[in-house]
């Protein structure tokens, strides 16, 4: 992609070659930004290119957990100086400028991270279209790898008012609530179940009203988001989401498997036999039917559990990523590729689909979270503490 010679954002006169706009910091280029390797579109798939079917790692068995719709049966930031120069790598200084390309660097709302723990980190970036970035995420983790994270990702809706503020406030908000492990009922799959369904509901309300905390009483378009939140615990995934953020499990061995159900207008054509393909490109592909919010229809998420039998990442992601690999068998392929950089850290894995999605023309706000799995371990019991996160 050649630069334009004006920044599509302000008008400002670019130099030959810039990737960010001096005068207001906006990206004019986008592949690259975000670094971790090169990325290769052309030898990649297409949003619904047959890829073929692979068999999905057994046992993988998605449990709807009862009260779930579907149901059958604090903070800190990286200062300008600590933080790398997104085109070169080279230090940044107190103005947000690299010292050694010059480039200016976007806002830390615009493209920020977290790695709170060496298996653990998440990309929040706001693309190539968008003017600002309304996704979010919050991150905790203990360590040893594999013991307990917690994966919350939201993605503001873009129509409504102060959506960037609200995404964050809701995704801190839930993250807050859980710091201590998920409950584990009376012993009985039943009783697990039922109290995890009360502890993510207990999330989703303490989100909603961090929400809607940001939004005047009276206000005409009052701002709304997204939600989904994965929780690692030892051998066990559980999920929450309202809205069309998605959770997956990307085995090693086999085929990715979509853990989460949206709530979307497209998911309801699936439902009644169309396509994924015709249904997610179509008039209404990313209408949602669910959100939190002041307006919010209704806040009972769908809750599910899967038990992780062998090595993999658990991704949890927002629209901005899975518009270009929607199908399980797309996700697969690119989180390979990436690997096949030579990228295995979760930050490096994060930061490659990032400019995947950003290749491919960032049309959306992008947020990648991902937890490495190798060796599913016994919780610490510890509250995780987070880190890297922005003001």
């Amino acid at each position: 992609m050649s630069t334009p010679s004006s920044c599509p954002a302000c008008g400002e006169v670019l130099p030959e070659g810039a990737v960010f706009c001096e005068a207001c910091g906006s990206k004019v280029t986008g592949p690259s930004s975000v670094g971790a390797g090169d990325v290769d579109v052309a030898a990649e798939p297409a949003p619904f290119e047959e890829l073929g079917s692979g068999p999905i790692s057994a046992p993988t068995r998605i449990t709807p957990l009862a009260g779930s719709p579907g149901f059958a049966g604090a903070s800190g930031s990286d200062a300008a100086g600590d933080r790398p120069c997104l085109a070169c790598g080279a230090e940044v200084d107190a103005d947000g400028y690299c010292t050694s390309c010059g480039t200016k660097q976007p806002s830390e709302r615009d493209h920020f991270r977290e790695t709170p723990a060496s298996w653990v980190a998440g990309v929040c970036d706001r693309g190539i279209v968008h003017s600002g970035n309304e996704d979010a995420m919050a991150l905790l983790a203990d360590e040893p790898a594999g013991s307990r994270a917690v994966l919350v990702v939201l993605d503001g809706v873009s129509s409504s008012t102060d959506s960037d503020v609200a995404s964050l406030a809701g995704a801190r908000a839930a993250r807050e609530t859980l710091r201590t492990p998920l409950p584990r009922g009376m012993g009985t799959d039943q009783g697990r179940d039922a109290a995890v369904a009360a502890a993510f509901a207990h999330t989703i309300e303490a989100a909603n009203g961090a929400i809607v905390e940001t939004t005047a009483a009276d206000s005409d378009s009052p701002a709304s988001a997204t939600f989904s939140v994965a929780v690692v615990e030892g051998n066990r995934l559980s999920v929450a989401n309202i809205g069309d953020s998605r959770v997956y499990w990307v085995p090693d061995v086999g085929e990715a498997l979509q853990v989460t159900v949206d709530d979307s207008a497209a998911q309801q054509l699936m439902e009644a036999g169309m396509d994924r393909e015709a249904a997610e490109n179509g008039p209404q592909g990313h209408a949602i039917t669910r959100w939190l919010g002041r307006d919010a229809p209704d806040l009972t998420p769908r809750v599910a559990a899967l038990d992780l039998t062998g090595p993999g990442w658990v991704l949890n992601c927002s629209d901005g990523l899975w518009n270009y690999i929607s199908e399980p068998s797309a996700i697969t392929v690119q989180v390979r590729a990436v690997e096949a950089t030579g990228a295995t850290a979760p930050l490096d894995v994060a930061l490659g689909l990032t400019a995947y999605a950003n290749a491919r023309g960032g049309r959306d706000n992008i947020t990648v979270t991902l937890a490495r799995i190798d060796a599913p371990v016994p919780a610490t019991g510890q509250n995780p503490v987070p880190t890297n996160e922005i003001d």
